[in-house]
């Protein structure tokens, strides 16, 4: 709990200057998370990010995460669309499967495309909504973390009922529930200071559902780490395991509150 703790302030000194920046210096940083957290994923899967299969998926990835600003002059220049570069990588991959004669399976391929549209349209939004509105990533931040640590801490003081023993034996139903009222709590807390544009209603409304969500891609992470037999994503951070591990439930919610044009 110790190193849990000091890692998790030392990463917050770190990464919250770069939130407040905004710009350039915050899309490089997430652009490096992205980075790791898709080589966290094919090292899972026992390939490497520096293989043709993992350059492709890269390459990729940086395409899909291209803020709506830049990729009006980058796409342009190219003559493509990010879907195209989404159809190139497949056949690209798909080709890699004959050239290899199936050491590099078509499930593997799947698996390095659905990888990259997971992460990459995952940090996309958590650009676009830096972009967009830095009270609104502060909002949707507190949403995440305040769903995790009142999920923990309920869970610990009162949960008695496992929520999902066969993907995380650990979560409660009390902590998942607990999770949503600490995030309906913040979210009404950081309202009342720094007012967002739409009714309490519809605010509770939409923090249940990110709440929720958040938990789910909790649960999604923790599924695909049991399948991979991994304790964690990654080692990058003492104590919270991986980039994935950290940002799993912000890769969820970023593209849901756009999706709900809450943002």
């Amino acid at each position: 709990m110790k190193q849990r703790i000091v890692t998790g302030v030392i990463a917050a000194a770190l990464f919250i200057p770069f939130v407040v920046m905004g710009g350039i210096p915050f899309t490089i940083l997430v652009y490096l998370l992205g980075t790791i957290a898709l080589q966290e994923l094919l090292t899972m899967k026992g390939r490497s990010i520096w293989s043709i299969p993992g350059l492709i998926s890269l390459i990729a990835l940086y395409a899909f995460m291209l803020p709506s600003d830049w990729a009006v002059h980058v796409l342009k220049w190219t003559g493509y669309e990010k879907i195209e570069f989404a159809f190139l990588a497949v056949i690209l991959l798909l080709i890699h499967t004959v050239v290899v004669k199936n050491s590099f399976t078509f499930d593997d391929a799947a698996f390095a495309i659905m990888g990259t549209l997971y992460v990459g349209i995952g940090f996309f939004y958590f650009i676009e909504t830096r972009e967009a509105s830095l009270s609104y990533l502060i909002f949707a931040l507190l949403i995440v973390w305040f769903t995790d640590s009142g999920a923990y801490f309920t869970g610990r003081k009162i949960g008695k009922r496992k929520l999902w023993p066969e993907i995380s034996p650990n979560k409660t139903i009390e902590g998942f529930v607990g999770g949503i009222v600490w995030a309906i709590g913040i979210a009404l807390i950081f309202n009342y200071f720094i007012p967002l544009n739409h009714s309490i209603f519809l605010i509770i409304i939409v923090t249940i559902v990110a709440s929720i969500f958040g938990q789910m891609g909790d649960l999604v992470e923790s599924a695909l780490k049991r399948h991979f037999n991994v304790k964690d994503s990654g080692s990058i951070l003492p104590g919270h395991g991986g980039i994935l591990d950290r940002f799993d439930s912000i890769l969820f919610v970023m593209p849901l509150l756009h999706f709900l044009h809450f943002i």
